[in-house]
């Protein structure tokens, strides 16, 4: 089981196929996603990493979670969540993550807070018809009707579908799909709405539901790994000219 990701969400715009088609996703960013501690089984009781997203000021960060971040040798952030994981999934503390911990075509579940509606009436909150528009109805046109019954019970059932606060509360979607993912960039894109507000906060992990994607790096899209590959990549490429420099002197 691998980690999750904690994302900003930015807005909603298109995506262009390659067949013309267009399909709506939500644009997430990953804003310097780090390991700031990890949780282990033999201290713990249990395999987890908590991850940091996000700058903050140290002036608006508590004196222990101050003290946490500096242990970590990290910066001060935002938003810190813990994510279970298995024992051969647990990161180094530091370790940042990119977009590529997700692969093109993979579903993932997103977890975020509903956007706040405050106090709703019956009719906006649970989808009720209301009243009649025309005749016997004397400015109530949109209440809810009835709630109770006679004497016996003589009160309201708890649960009854009334008038009160809408929204705001912790939802998840499941089974969305990844269309395209931008590591530079730090961003994903989801197709389809998700929870929450522009600027909030949503919890990113592979679909509990199906097995996970074979194209997804495991243990995780790690930033350092990339960095690696490059560093790589520019050593090998002189090697290859050497050769070629050494003909052009002995001509």
């Amino acid at each position: 089981m691998r980690t999750g990701v904690i994302a900003k969400k930015m807005g909603m715009t298109r995506l262009f196929q390659e067949d013309g088609r267009h399909v709506p996703v939500t644009v997430l960013q990953l804003d310097e996603l780090q390991v700031v501690g990890r949780r282990e089984q033999d201290k713990d009781g249990y395999t987890a990493v908590a991850l940091g997203a996000g700058k903050a000021k140290a002036k608006n960060v508590a004196k222990p979670q101050r003290a946490a971040f500096g242990k970590a040798e990290v910066e001060p952030k935002q938003k810190v969540v813990e994510f279970r994981v298995a024992e051969d999934a647990l990161l180094d503390v530091g370790t940042e993550i990119t977009a590529d911990h997700f692969a093109p075509g993979q579903k993932v579940d997103i977890q975020g807070v509903t956007q706040g509606k405050g106090f709703a009436g019956a009719m906006k909150r649970w989808g009720f018809g209301g009243l009649r528009a025309t005749h016997g109805v004397s400015i109530s046109h949109r209440s809810h009707g009835s709630t109770g019954n006679r004497q016996d019970p003589g009160r309201v059932f708890k649960g009854k579908k009334m008038a009160g606060h809408m929204g705001a509360r912790n939802r998840t979607q499941q089974n969305l799909e990844i269309v395209r993912t931008d590591a530079e960039r730090g961003l994903l894109f989801v197709k389809g709405s998700v929870p929450g507000s522009k600027g909030g906060w949503l919890m990113v992990t592979d679909a509990v539901k199906l097995p996970r994607n074979e194209n997804a790096p495991y243990p995780a899209g790690i930033k350092q790994a990339a960095k690696a590959e490059t560093k790589n990549e520019a050593a090998e490429a002189p090697a290859d000219n050497a050769p070629a420099a050494d003909e052009s002197k002995e001509g």
